[in-house]
């Protein structure tokens, strides 16, 4: 067997001792380009108000009755129905004006006896009056033309308040609405004798709606007149309103109170959905980071911080209000802290990453 010349042994045993730390060198290239690249960013301290979450129905501010005044008429004619926008004053109902209309000329005719009648009385108490110094007419006739003047003229604004009896029910017979607003109910039948009392309409007053929102009890010393609140509403949109009045009592059965919300009035709704929204309160410091930022994992919230070695570390916080796209942190990392701003479910705590750019 032949001997190793020295030149080579020496040769083997080099290459012996740098092969582990090549293969190092290789795998370690290998992690740096199979690495995550990140964006690091620092928490923003912004003024956020503070919400007091809320739900209930969209209601009319004011429901508007519209009744008949008169009884024993025939409706003629429906001028309006569901849905209809109508104006105050406009006409929504007609009645049969046949019997009302002869019932004034009746007691137009009335007036003019009467006041035939007090002119003939009147005369006769003038006449007396010339003559009850001269002796020509005894004492007893003179008083009884005087009670008649008194009489005739008494019966003559008798009739005469009679027939603007006679025209208010004429006026009557014309129903019409008694404020702007927006018909959601119809009882009006064509042909129908209507009696006092009877609901022909209901109306929303001026088609404003409001949100009649319920809240835990324990926020009522904190809500007052004039506050802003924020509706999710029906289509999606968000609507702003304004606290318009606070409940005065709490339900006993769920302890919560009913604030309502008037909503502006470009704004309408549809009534009798039930929605969700809240209520701003004072406005306080938050600590936010991009909603992307969080990170869950079993039930936790998560963020990923970066240092100057390239690896990150997973660190537990809690979270608190949400606005637009951030996400208040409570604990956990403070402002100086640099965290991924999106990727984190990607990551695992310790791991080697590619700092894109730190903001």
């Amino acid at each position: 067997m032949k001997k190793l010349s020295p030149r080579f042994a020496v040769a083997f045993v080099v290459a012996t001792l740098l092969f582990p730390f090549s293969v190092r060198n290789a795998a370690a290239e290998q992690t740096a380009a199979s690495a995550l690249t990140v964006s690091l960013t620092a928490p923003e301290q912004r003024n956020w108000p503070e919400a007091v979450p809320a739900s209930g129905w969209l209601k009319s501010w004011q429901d508007a009755v519209i009744a008949s005044e008169t009884s024993g008429l025939r409706i003629t004619d429906v001028l309006v129905d569901v849905g209809s926008v109508v104006k105050k004053g406009q006409t929504l109902v007609q009645l049969s004006q046949d019997s009302v209309l002869a019932e004034l000329r009746k007691q137009e005719a009335a007036v003019v006896t009467a006041k035939a009648s007090l002119a003939k009385a009147k005369a006769n108490a003038d006449r007396a009056r010339q003559l009850q110094s001269s002796g020509a007419l005894s004492a007893e006739k003179i008083t009884e033309y005087f009670a008649d003047e008194q009489t005739a003229t008494a019966s003559l604004a008798s009739e005469e308040a009679a027939l603007d009896s006679e025209k208010i029910k004429l006026a009557q017979t014309t129903i019409t609405a008694v404020d702007d607003g927006l018909i959601t109910s119809r009882s009006a039948n064509l042909g129908a004798v209507v009696s006092t009392g009877t609901e022909l309409f209901r109306m929303v007053r001026q088609q404003r709606v409001e949100w009649q929102a319920e809240v835990s009890a324990r926020y009522l010393l904190s809500i007052s007149e004039g506050l802003k609140a924020t509706i999710n509403g029906p289509d999606g949109r968000r609507i702003e309103g304004k606290v318009r009045l606070v409940g005065p009592s709490v339900s006993t059965d769920t302890s919560r109170a009913i604030i309502y919300v008037a909503l502006p009035t470009d704004v309408r709704p549809r009534i009798g959905f039930y929605v969700t929204g809240s209520i701003e309160l004072r406005t306080t410091p938050a600590l936010t980071v991009p909603e992307p930022a969080i990170v869950f994992r079993d039930g936790l919230s998560y963020v990923f911080t970066g240092g100057d070695d390239s690896r990150v570390r997973r660190v537990r916080v809690e979270t608190g209000r949400r606005n637009n796209g951030e996400v208040e942190i409570l604990s956990g990392i403070d402002r100086t802290t640099k965290i991924v701003t999106s990727g984190g479910a990607f990551l695992s705590d310790n791991d080697v990453v590619k700092i894109a750019e730190t903001h």
